[in-house]
């Protein structure tokens, strides 16, 4: 029913014979045009039906007209009221700028306070005493009422003949909502008149029935136009209609996830036979106890390996949990198979980490281990690449230098990716192409949700370790101010006083004009001023990786006291004497990224500490996100507690964020029906492997057009 491929003659000749149809190209769209479409068509809205999955943000209620008196904190809003003054505040030395409206009308007065510049032009539209309307939620800061980054729009000509119950839509372009409006109105009063259109579905009639869910028109005409007795339902995305549309969105996203996963285990591969001769070795020699953690995640492990189908697992677990050692333990299964096992990590600081932790702990069982990264010598390099070709070297161990070309194993059997979020996928397919069906172990340190861990890792099987071994130290986390920053540094001083060593964490490494922000270049400068009894080290990306390894090699030699660094940190860095972490500006950074921070620490037998240093101007949000890491130091529960706050791509990474750029399901608030939507999409691959079936169709063509190739 909608093909995209069609020509611009061929679809003008279609709309003229068979009137509008979800597949007709926007430009024949009364009100669209060709000049409106090129401008639409960068935005991906290329068809009818693009048009119409451009849904509503929110709702308005005409019926009942809300002054500023009348607000209350977090409610969603729109209100009529007269422009003030318009005025943009410097922020300190940077050129950042808050820009502020002040609104009135017969009740009050309400400030909008916008941090970025929606485009270009946006403020110059607003003078004093104009009439606007404002959409948007409701904010308390520090006892005062405001809107942050609202919609704002003149009062529209006719606006308040419309219906009672009006559909926002979110300004894109210079198109206003009362445009969307306009043309989404003309779009349904045409399709309805068609029955071909308004019979259509996208759902597989079985799984519609089973799930009681509306039929695709019907719902999509109601989102648009919702029935003003159930206004609260749909202001809530919480209507029968929102419910088929967040269904769809789940249900297709799990076929494609589902059908991946089918494909994986139709593939074989040798069978790695369970023998444990080596791994007895590795364990005898270990100067502490497996988890019932590890053991278990171990298991999961060997039973894929002995399985003669590919694996394909993610290992999940929280800082210092072991996820490493029971990597190493099923590469000992693979090894001592005769084949080969590459361990692929984003930073060179973690590769000299594993190889370190390898050497200790695997290659006295006799096991040839060796690291690969963009520092090694030629000569070296050379010497091992020929040993990897002739099968001299079981494990080796590296950066985004395992990838290139002239590396090339004799039998690789296992790949396994460290912090998987860093690395793209075609960076993950290039190494497994190193292989023939290698099993493939993913690990992450970033604890993720479940409910992102499906989606966006369905076609994987999970395990979770979600114990830490003995004898680590809790660690004690407090908020500061910048007040309170000169008592934070005497703390870290008494520390390095009795002993112990610490980190200083900046999200720069200099000076930056646009953002106003200590920067640890500087801050190493003036703290080896201010407190010159501290041997103080520095340590930043832009350092090479020689000088980088020379500061870590001083650091964990306790040549230094306190090592002043950026985010470089955040993997891969374990000093056990280290026991106090001060992260400034830490406003600047996700939950996961100052979980990962704080990691570093604790990692000893001293009680230790993580102070977060807060900057100036801090947004409600970042402030509820920093007070958040006081009250636990569980990854699980501030993983859900960011995905509420940040969404899924603080997970992700920018790499993969795009797997989960839904329209109208919310990972969050919509936990059930994503549940009823992979049970539908995996038991529909289960019964219809390959798709054949007629009412399949829609998924998959779907599944064809998201894989770039043929399925089934």
């Amino acid at each position: 029913m909608i093909n995209n491929t069609k020509t611009t003659a061929n679809s003008k000749f279609a709309t003229q014979k068979r009137g509008l149809q979800l597949d007709t190209p926007i430009q024949y769209v009364k009100g669209v045009g060709p000049k409106l479409s090129e401008v639409l068509n960068r935005r991906g809205i290329k068809t009818v039906v693009d048009l119409l999955e451009v849904f509503p943000r929110t709702y308005e209620d005409r019926r009942a007209g809300i002054t500023i008196n009348q607000l209350q904190d977090g409610q969603l809003v729109s209100l009529k009221a007269q422009i003030i003054k318009v005025q943009s505040i410097s922020l300190g030395r940077s050129t950042r700028k808050i820009f502020d409206i002040t609104l009135k009308d017969s009740t009050g007065i309400i400030h909008c306070k916008f941090f970025r510049v929606p485009y270009k032009g946006y403020f110059e539209r607003f003078k004093p005493l104009q009439e606007i309307r404002v959409v948007g939620k409701v904010a308390n800061y520090h006892g005062r009422l405001e809107f942050n980054h609202p919609d704002l729009r003149d009062i529209d000509p006719g606006e308040e003949m419309q219906d009672e119950i009006i559909p926002i839509y979110i300004e894109m372009d210079g198109i206003s909502s009362f445009k969307w409006q306009k043309i989404i109105k003309t779009i349904l009063m045409e399709l309805s008149k068609n029955i071909e259109v308004k019979t259509f579905d996208k759902i597989p009639a079985s799984i519609k029935k089973k799930y009681q869910l509306l039929d695709y028109f019907k719902a999509l005409n109601e989102i648009h136009q919702p029935p003003k007795s159930q206004f609260d339902l749909f202001l809530k995305n919480q209507s029968e209609s929102h419910r088929r549309h967040i269904f769809e969105e789940f249900f297709f996203l799990e076929a494609f996830l589902a059908a991946k996963k089918l494909s994986v285990k139709k593939e074989t591969t040798t069978k790695i036979e369970n023998s444990t001769v080596l791994e007895k070795k590795v364990k005898q020699n270990l100067p502490f106890q497996l988890t019932q953690g590890q053991l278990k995640a171990l298991e999961e492990i060997k039973l894929d390996l002995i399985s003669g189908h590919p694996m394909h697992r993610l290992v999940q677990g929280d800082v210092g949990c072991g996820k490493t050692m029971v990597a190493f333990l099923g590469a000992c299964q693979v090894i001592e198979a005769n084949h080969q096992v590459c361990m692929m990590v984003p930073t060179e600081i973690l590769a000299e980490q594993h190889l370190k932790n390898a050497l200790k702990f695997v290659a006295p069982a006799g096991v040839r281990v060796q690291i690969l990264s963009g520092k090694t010598k030629n000569s070296e390099r050379k010497e091992i690449l020929a040993k990897l070709q002739a099968g001299e070297i079981d494990l080796l161990i590296g950066t985004h230098a395992l990838i290139e070309e002239d590396v090339i194993f004799k039998n690789l059997a296992l790949v396994i990716i460290d912090e998987q979020h860093r690395f793209g996928v075609n960076q993950r397919i290039s190494l497994l192409k190193k292989g023939v069906h290698p099993h493939f172990l993913l690990m992450t340190a970033t604890p993720i949700p479940r409910t992102l861990a499906m989606t966006a890792f369905g076609d994987l099987d999970i395990t979770i370790i979600n114990e830490l071994p003995p004898g680590r130290s809790a660690i004690q986390t407090r908020v500061a101010y910048q007040s309170k920053r000169i008592q934070a540094l005497d703390f870290l001083a008494e520390q390095i006083k009795k002993g112990r060593q610490g980190y200083m964490v900046f999200p720069l490494v200099e000076e930056s004009e646009k953002m106003d922000l200590k920067n640890a270049t500087d801050e190493f400068e003036k703290l080896k001023l201010q407190f010159p009894q501290i041997r103080w080290g520095l340590l930043h990306g832009k350092m090479k990786p020689q000088e980088k390894e020379e500061v870590m090699h001083n650091f964990r030699g306790h040549q230094f006291d306190v090592l002043v660094s950026t985010t470089v940190i955040e993997v891969g860095v374990d000093v056990p004497n280290a026991n106090i972490m001060l992260i400034e500006h830490s406003e600047r950074f996700g939950l996961s990224q100052l979980h990962q921070l704080r990691g570093r620490v604790g990692r000893g037998e001293y009680k230790s500490f993580c102070i977060l240093l807060m900057g100036q101007a801090v947004s409600l949000e970042a402030r509820e996100r920093v007070n958040f890491m006081e009250t636990t130091t569980d990854g699980f529960k501030l993983a859900e507690f960011d995905l509420e706050l940040r969404g899924p791509g603080e997970f992700l990474g920018t790499k993969q964020s795009g797997l989960v750029g839904f329209k109208l399901a919310d990972l969050v608030k919509n936990q059930d029906l994503l549940l009823e939507a992979r049970e539908a999409a995996f038991q529909l691959i289960t019964s219809d492997p390959t798709l054949k079936l007629p009412e399949n169709q829609f998924v998959l063509k779907y599944i064809r057009d998201k894989e770039g190739k043929d399925f089934g």
